[in-house]
Formats: structure tokens, sequence, C-alpha cells
């Protein structure tokens, strides 16, 4: 275990036209530029970005991962910037499926790792369990030494996912989000008590502005540490940069302190009376 490792990550809060894959491909190419250095070791990017949380859109972005024009753009990126890419989410096809799928590119402008959406949204007016399937499996990616827990948006509302990333060694959650203005309590509460309950830091980025429909994104983007503290934030609609810097030697420290992780029984057998 490295004690003194330390990550600087910048989180991009955007509002993604719907349909609209080139217009949101130059807006990521624009606040990119105007907001992040070299110095940035990760750099991550909202869920459904290319196309905005639209369900009924999805299949009509899909690309094939093998010739993407989202992952050539997300590799260009890391080559520019010398940095990793978690690059929020897009639609992906593999022969007659859909998924709602996250790419993780290395320095080089390598595609290392995907991570497709395990539970998918399908309540209050949405549907995307219509459009797309289910991915099978959590994924870990070991970025510089750091092994980082992949999540999408709803993925939020399942503690037992965040739980086997940490006993897989995650020292680092990213969330992944479109998440909607009028649940504003489980996105406060639900990212910063996955942190908490872990002993880890958290990236819970989401889009903001208008979507369609009277529908809004939430535009609430922070970085939280281990102790359920927030770093950095974006508390309003506008786009932009929460860059913060994660040293991981207090985290591991805390955690050879605050051991209450070690208390968690192998079963837990309710007794019905």
């Amino acid at each position: 275990m490295e004690q003194k490792k330390k990550l600087n990550i910048a989180a991009i809060q955007m509002n993604s036209k719907i349909g609209d894959k080139k217009s949101n491909f130059d807006k990521v190419i624009q606040l990119t530029q105007r907001d992040i250095n070299k110095s940035v070791d990760i750099i991550v990017l909202p869920e459904v970005w290319t196309v905005g949380w639209s369900p009924k859109n999805f299949r009509a972005s899909a690309e094939n991962i093998k010739n993407s024009e989202t992952i050539k753009l997300l590799s260009d990126i890391a080559k520019k910037f010398n940095s990793w890419v978690i690059g929020g989410s897009f639609i992906t096809k593999e022969e007659e499926n859909f998924y709602n799928t996250c790419p993780i590119i290395n320095r080089e402008g390598e595609l290392v790792a995907t991570y497709s959406k395990n539970h998918l949204f399908s309540y209050y007016g949405s549907d995307e369990g219509r459009y797309v399937k289910a991915g099978k499996s959590p994924v870990i990616v070991d970025i510089d030494g750091i092994k980082t827990g992949i999540t999408i948006c709803y993925d939020i509302r399942f503690p037992e996912i965040y739980r086997a990333y940490r006993k897989a060694g995650a020292d680092l959650f990213v969330n992944c989000a479109a998440w909607g203005l009028k649940k504003p309590i489980p996105w406060e509460c639900m990212t910063r008590c996955r942190a908490v309950e872990n002993q880890t830091f958290m990236v819970a980025l989401t889009q903001s502005g208008y979507i369609e429909d009277d529908e809004w994104n939430i535009g609430h983007s922070r970085i939280i540490d281990y102790k359920g503290e927030t770093i950095n934030e974006i508390k309003d609609q506008k786009e932009g940069a929460v860059i913060a810097q994660l040293d991981f030697g207090p985290m591991y420290d805390f955690r050879e302190k605050c051991t209450c992780l070690n208390d968690i029984k192998e079963n837990y057998e309710v007794i019905i009376k």
C-alpha cells in the first residue's frame, strides 16, 4: 500500500443537448480546454453525455465500441492531457443488445476497461430498461495504483455494489450520473453515505441544466472524502470542472484507526417473531 499516493481529479459537469452528439462533443472539447490543465491525473465525464438523458433516443446514438467516435474523442483527450479518462457513459451495441457503458481510457489513449450500468432506472416516467440491457458485473480499474470502482447513476441506490468494491480493495468510487432535479435528497444522502460507510473517496458527478419535457438535471456535482466531507463541488446549474487533489495517505491512516469494517458479520440471519 502506497501511503503517500495523491491523485488530481477533474469532473466535468455539463448540460447535454438531447440527441445532438456533435454539439455535445464540441462542448466536451470546449470545457476541457477551458477548465483543465496538464496536472490532472483523471478526467471524469457524466452519464450519457453524448446524447443526454432521453432513453427513447439511446438506440439511435449507439456505437460499436470497436469502431467508436466517442472512444476516439476520449482517447484524444487522454493523450492531450496525459490523463486517465473515465468517460461517463454512452450507448453501445453488441449484436442486438444495447448497453449504457462507461469506458475507461489510460494516459496513452488506450481503452483498458468498460463498465455497463448494472441497475437500470425505469420509474417516474423513465424507461431506461426498455431500451438498454443491464450489465452483469461491477468493474474495478487500477488507476496509477488506486483501485477505482465504477458506477453509473441509479447504481448509487444499491450499497451492495459499493461494499463489494470495498472488499475488493477499492480506494475510490466514481458515480457518473444524469440525476433529476426532483430527487435532491437521495442524491445528497446516498453519495455521501457510500463514501462514509466504506471509508472511501467518492466522485459524484451529474449533468446540469434542462433535459426535456419540463425535466431538469440536478446540477450538484461533488467530490467527497472518506469521512463524508465535501472537498469541492458545483452547487448550481453551471457547467465546468470540479477539481480536487485526493490524498490517500490520511485515508489509509484513518482506516487503520477506525476499523469498523472488521465488525461486519459474514451473515445476518433475521429472526422473525
